[in-house]
């Protein structure tokens, strides 16, 4: 029997965290899996938070991932990671982008964005933080972000890297097809896979 596989994908407004998502259930599909999705949008358009429950196995019964629960958290950005981090599992991974956007609060003066990387070491966070900027920005398209991230988390979960290529072959448009699946690769490479 699978065991099943809990996913959070978390970021802001704009990131892709839905096409990664899609990405995501299309490959676990292809790989045989029963897969549940619930993505919350709220204030997305304002830059707001956005996140996206995955679960996989042989029988998902609820699309929701409870708190310690997480067997991945993929993070679009640094301070969302510290958002989502009580909904990992005890063995499990938190991988971010290092990327900081400020939210609103922060930009009108009424809050300041806190010292991530000081939370991360005081409170022992087993946070992999990615250049996933600097790799999509060599690659000439910054729109690709989140598949350079799905990419470094791709070895990490039980999916063939055939079915990560395919899914992505389903999901992206044609036009901008080559340099994302060049995004996952970059993105994969970053742990040796």
């Amino acid at each position: 029997m699978k065991s099943v596989t809990n996913v959070i994908i978390c970021g802001t407004g704009g990131q892709g965290i839905l096409l990664a998502s899609e990405v995501l259930c299309a490959a676990a599909l292809r790989a045989g899996n029963d897969v549940k999705k619930s993505e919350v949008h709220g204030m997305s358009q304002r830059g707001g938070s956005v996140s996206s429950h995955v679960r996989f196995g042989e029988k998902i019964y609820s699309p929701l991932v409870e708190k310690g629960c997480a067997d991945l958290i993929l993070s679009m950005e640094k301070m969302e990671s510290l958002r989502w981090s009580p909904y990992l599992a005890p063995h499990g991974k938190l991988v971010a982008c290092d990327l900081e956007i400020t939210p609103m609060t922060v930009n009108t003066g009424h809050a300041e964005y806190p010292d991530v990387n000081e939370i991360i070491e005081k409170e022992n966070l087993p946070v992999t933080l990615i250049p996933a900027v600097e790799i999509a920005e060599e690659l000439g398209n910054l729109r690709v972000v989140n598949v350079v991230l799905i990419g470094a988390v791709s070895p990490h979960l039980p999916i063939d890297e055939a079915h990560w290529t395919q899914a992505i072959e389903e999901r992206v448009p044609p036009k901008a097809l080559k340099v994302n699946l060049e995004a996952f690769r970059k993105g994969r490479e970053l742990f040796g896979n």
